[in-house]
C-alpha cells in the first residue's frame, strides 16, 4: 500500500528553522519524482520543491528559493524539506506528494510566529 506520512512542524520564530519528514511505503522514493506543497488559510494549495525521479533536477517556488532544501535519504525511504530563515508567510500546512498515482501525505502544519 502506497503511503506517505509528514512530521517535523511545529511553532517556531522567524528566522528559525524546520526539518520536515516524508516516511514513504510501498514504494521507493529513490527512483520516483516528489514534491512538497503547502496550504495557507484562505489560500490555494502551492507547489514549494519538486525532485525528479533521479534527482537530476530540483526546482523550488521563487519565494522559497535559497532557503528551503529538498532532500531524499534513500536507506530510509525518506523526503525532506529543510527550512531556514523562517517567515511568518511560510506559515501552512505541509504536504509531500508522489505525482505517479496522486498520493498524498496527511499534512504537517508549519507555524512562524513570534
Amino acid at each position: 500500500q502506497v503511503q506517505l506520512v509528514e512530521s517535523g512542524g511545529g511553532l517556531v520564530q522567524p528566522g528559525g528553522s524546520l526539518r520536515l519528514s516524508c516516511v514513504a511505503s510501498g514504494f521507493r522514493v529513490s527512483i520516483e519524482a516528489m514534491s512538497w506543497y503547502r496550504q495557507a488559510p484562505g489560500k490555494e494549495r502551492e507547489l514549494v520543491a519538486s525532485i525528479s525521479s533521479f534527482g537530476d533536477s530540483i526546482n523550488y517556488a521563487e519565494s522559497v528559493k535559497g532557503r528551503f532544501t529538498i532532500s531524499r535519504n534513500n536507506r530510509e525511504n525518506t523526503m525532506y524539506l529543510q527550512m531556514n530563515s523562517l517567515k511568518p508567510e511560510d506559515t501552512a500546512v505541509y504536504y509531500c506528494y508522489r505525482p505517479r498515482g496522486g498520493t498524498w501525505g496527511q499534512g504537517t502544519q508549519v507555524t512562524v510566529s513570534s
